[in-house]
């Protein structure tokens, strides 16, 4: 009976030791998504909502070239009529004149058509297409900046993730000599003072380590905003080679190239032929304007001096004299807004000339760091060696050996650092030069 007893009782103890157990596989995270820079750029595109309102702004210019347009195709219109009146009514106030008004029901059309207007409307349609395009190249701008700060978001993980495992490797380090001069404290061989040291040395790595996954989650943060997701994401970036472009000798054909390309450039050229096609047709407003009208219909119910159909065509031309100078202000106005938008374009040509050269300069900087940073850590590797060496032959104390760590992780931080620099560095001037599309 005991024995029965017992193998039940093993039994459920193992019947509860598989359901722990698959409670726990079923308990563990999904795996991190695998992200490539390309991937991360298309999703971007796809979900932020600056793209959107970018295109939904150039689709609502593409809507006024229609608006304008539409004064030079025909107007009509279906009208019907119903009039009670007092026979013979005459309106006698509100008016010179003292139409007759007749009780009746009539229905009819009216058509009316632009004859010429001397080149104003016509002109209203070339700056509002003008207009229209340079929405399409500050679409092209958003796009841009958003692909840039794709990419500055990604790199920017990538190197906080990159410093997370530096640090913790440092903080596997000097645990690793924790416990060593711990153990060697223990058996006489080390005095407290290299303990403590061996212990600061640790609880600032360990400080580091908790900044370095700090930094990273807020860097994951920020690349999950940047790609359209309200919540942080959790993703595996994978980082595919790219090859190190030695930067270009000469600013000079990257600021030309810039100022082509660039999509704020030709939006600002694009407005400021919008402005002056605006600006001709404002002072178009001084020339006549010749337009057609015809009316067609019938009148079933009406009076006896009505007859039952009526029809009309006419011609009316238009001669502006005097609006109290209100056609010479708007003329003005728009001359004015040409001469604005041209020192605009002037000015952003400056500044862009300005980014590029900077930017030039911050890639060679970066480009140059590389090797400069490769050897430091190769330098800082040899001295940690030979410093760990000294140490541990007595020939110095844990002060050097942990300048020398100090050192080493200096190095391993900076080495990083500037290899996303560079990258970093090579988009931004891509981005400068309207290369980043």
């Amino acid at each position: 009976m005991r024995a029965r007893m017992w193998f039940i009782a093993a039994g459920l103890s193992f019947t509860c030791y598989l359901a722990s157990a698959q409670t726990r596989t079923d308990a563990q995270p999904p795996k991190a998504e695998t992200l490539t820079l390309a991937q991360a750029e298309a999703i971007a595109l796809k979900n932020n909502p600056q793209i959107s309102v970018a295109r939904l702004r150039s689709l609502i210019a593409q809507q006024f070239v229609r608006e304008q347009r539409s004064a030079l195709l025909p107007n009509a219109s279906l009208n019907v009529t119903g009039v009670e009146s007092n026979p013979g009514s005459r309106i006698a106030a509100g008016a010179l004149n003292n139409p007759v008004v007749f009780p009746r029901a009539a229905e009819g059309a009216t058509l009316s058509q632009l004859i010429t207007d001397f080149g104003r409307t016509t002109n209203l349609v070339s700056s509002s297409q003008y207009q229209a395009k340079a929405e399409e190249e500050n679409e092209a701008a958003t796009r841009a900046q958003v692909l840039l700060a794709v990419d500055h978001a990604f790199y920017g993980a990538l190197q906080t993730q990159a410093l997370v495992q530096v640090a913790e490797q440092t903080v596997q380090a000097r645990q690793a000599l924790a416990d060593k001069v711990s153990a060697l404290t223990k058996a006489k061989l080390k005095s407290d003072l290299d303990l403590s040291f061996a212990n600061v040395d640790l609880s600032r790595a360990k400080l580091q380590l908790l900044e370095a996954r700090n930094n990273a989650e807020s860097a994951m943060a920020e690349l999950s905003a940047i790609l359209g997701y309200p919540d942080a994401q959790s993703f595996k970036l994978n980082e595919e080679p790219r090859e190190m472009q030695t930067p270009e000798r000469d600013a000079a054909p990257l600021i030309q190239e810039a100022l082509q390309q660039r999509p704020e450039v030709n939006a600002l050229r694009l407005e400021e032929q919008a402005a002056e096609k605006f600006g001709r047709a404002e002072h178009d407003l001084w020339r006549p304007t010749i337009s057609a009208l015809g009316v067609v219909g019938e009148a079933p119910v009406r009076d006896d001096h009505i007859p039952n159909w009526y029809g009309a065509a006419g011609v009316n031309i238009q001669i502006p004299v005097f609006n109290g100078f209100l056609n010479n202000a708007r003329a003005k106005t728009a001359d004015l807004q040409t001469a604005a938008n041209h020192q605009r374009l002037l000015d952003l040509q400056n500044n862009i000339a300005r980014d590029v050269r900077i930017t030039w300069q911050d890639s060679n900087r970066a480009y140059e760091q590389l090797s400069v940073t490769r050897e430091l850590r190769q330098e800082a590797d040899l001295a940690l060696e030979l410093a760990q060496s000294r140490y541990n032959l007595g020939l110095s104390s844990i002060v050097e050996f942990s300048q020398a760590e100090l050192q080493k992780t200096e190095a391993d931080i900076s080495d990083t650092t500037a290899q996303y620099q560079f990258q970093f560095a090579q988009r931004t001037l891509k981005y400068v030069t309207g290369s980043l599309k």
